[in-house]
């Protein structure tokens, strides 16, 4: 039986623990026996980490210790896959620049609605976009045979690098109240080896009901099997 782990917690608004509880039945379906746990703490015990074949995190604006994340690290680049979706993987810990190194991709910002429209809720942000799969995404086992679709929820704008392999894209678009003047377009899917271990990363998942998208959740379960060992 494989070892999955999954590692949850930081802000609530993110809904951690209703979402990784969807996948965890699905994970045991697959044929993994599934640790939880609620801290990164988990990640500087090398010898339990040795024996994990895939990593599930979401767990946002948190912090990782130095140790925990070498723990990490070497886990991953020994093989260990490494898979999550929006804030809890991509907004994790901005404290380490190793992690974002490792990662590809670093949320900046997600560009809410028009000005007067704002009410100080999370609601603020959601906005009506399109993902985008990328020619390379049209033939990778985790987003074949899906199309372009739209949601109404936040549209990350993400710091990244060109060693990601792009699976699928969003575009933030010039509005009259935004200060800047062209499109910015950034990854939504995305994949990346680390030694020998594979990283998934899906900007969407805000919160329950985004997961439970049907394209969102078939990205999710598709991508965590594919990062793992």
């Amino acid at each position: 039986m494989k070892q999955a782990l999954v590692v949850r917690g930081g802000w609530d608004g993110h809904q951690p623990f209703e979402t990784t509880e969807i996948f965890i039945p699905f994970l045991r379906d697959n044929g993994y026996e599934v640790r939880v746990e609620e801290s990164p703490a988990i990640y500087a015990d090398e010898e339990f980490m040795s024996k994990v074949d895939l990593i599930q995190q979401t767990n946002t604006m948190n912090t990782i210790e130095k140790e925990e994340f070498q723990g990490l690290q070497k886990a991953i680049i020994a093989g260990t896959g490494f898979g999550g979706w929006h804030g809890g993987i991509a907004d994790s810990y901005r404290n380490s620049s190793d992690y974002l190194q490792m990662l590809g991709g670093q949320f900046a910002n997600h560009p809410g609605k028009e000005p007067s429209e704002r009410k100080g809720e999370q609601s603020d942000n959601y906005v009506p976009h399109t993902i985008n799969i990328s020619e390379l995404g049209k033939d990778h086992p985790i987003t074949m045979g899906l199309k372009d679709f739209s949601l109404t929820t936040e549209q990350y704008w993400v710091l990244h690098d060109d060693y990601n392999d792009v699976l699928a894209t969003t575009t933030q678009k010039v509005r009259p109240w935004d200060p800047w003047n062209r499109e910015i377009t950034s990854p939504a899917i995305w994949t990346r080896n680390w030694g020998e271990g594979k990283i998934f990363v899906t900007t969407c998942g805000h919160n329950l009901e985004i997961v439970l998208d049907k394209n969102v959740r078939t990205i999710i379960e598709r991508g965590l099997l594919w990062a793992s060992r």
